[in-house]
């Protein structure tokens, strides 16, 4: 017969073994639990690359079967394959019109963007500054959001002429809202126990403005650019569409390629145009992270 000292001893050798890392049924040991959260980091740092790409292969994919499995050989022009576009279009006899047209394009997009973040972020200040100026201009804004686009082409081409500037004129009124209202939403978005403060301090309203008010607003800044450098991007295209004179931009390819039923270079000047709307989202990302990266970084699942 045991004796309790005896069966203390026992049972405190058992406990001791299901914890220990030698009889595999304890808890998980430190290089276990190093291993798990290194190969999780490890597929998170993965999935900007891999997700895309899965993506874009599926894309592909789709592509190829409209073209061969649900298009008529006669009917392929509707949409011509991946690699015809490539070949044909990208890097066909009209390439060197194609890359000239989107240059002339992006001058035109990023002139249009930087007259639309100059003078969207001066609205926004003012508005910030006063209820009554608010109240008195931000209804303008709405409205100049509001009327199409395509109604105000013609005219500014009457106005202006249908050279460079009526194009500019395009983009910066596509362009113009979405910096005015995430730029004052910024302004506006300062903490309430941070005003108190520099009006504690009795601040000028121009130290507030710059010390207090532009760092906090900053993110929402550089969320309206984003948003607006694709709208430029579509203000210079529909801006060639209307104004059919001088240098053509990649609008006015477009429009070639469309009457001329040349379907390769078509989809070949789509894609540049998409491509350009995305370098200059991406730059603009790029540079909200060297600016406020440091300082502001939003919770990731």
């Amino acid at each position: 017969m045991s004796t309790p000292t005896q069966t203390s001893d026992a049972a405190t050798a058992v406990g001791g073994g299901a914890g220990t890392n030698g009889s595999g049924a304890g808890e998980p040991d430190a290089g276990h639990a190093v291993s798990v959260t290194g190969s999780r980091s490890g597929r998170r740092s993965l999935m900007p690359v891999l997700g895309p790409l899965a993506v874009f292969a599926v894309i592909i994919a789709a592509w190829y079967a409209v073209s061969y499995l649900l298009l008529d050989p006669a009917r392929r022009f509707l949409m011509p394959p991946p690699h015809e576009v490539i070949s044909k279009g990208l890097f066909g006899p009209n390439a060197p019109d194609m890359w000239e047209a989107l240059g002339r394009t992006t001058t035109v997009a990023l002139t249009g963007l930087a007259i639309a973040a100059v003078v969207g972020i001066s609205w926004a200040v003012l508005m910030s500054q006063a209820q009554w100026a608010e109240t008195s201009l931000f209804p303008y804004a709405v409205v100049l959001q509001c009327i199409p686009i395509l109604a105000l082409v013609p005219l500014i081409g009457f106005w202006f002429g249908f050279g460079f500037s009526a194009r500019v004129l395009v983009c910066v009124l596509i362009a113009l809202f979405p910096i005015v209202t995430n730029t004052l939403f910024g302004l506006k978005s300062v903490d309430r126990g941070h005003r108190e403060l520099f009006a504690l301090h009795k601040t000028r309203r121009v130290t507030r403005l710059f010390k207090l008010e532009f760092p906090a607003a900053m993110p929402a800044i550089f969320a309206g650019l984003r948003i607006s450098a694709g709208l430029a991007v579509v203000g210079a295209i529909v801006g060639d569409f209307f104004f059919k004179q001088g240098a053509p931009g990649i609008g006015i390819l477009i429009d070639n390629y469309r009457s001329r039923l040349q379907s390769p270079q078509l989809f070949a000047a789509i894609l540049l145009a998409s491509a350009l709307g995305v370098a200059v989202f991406a730059l603009f990302g790029w540079l909200s992270n060297r600016v406020v990266g440091k300082w502001h970084n939003p919770v990731r699942r």
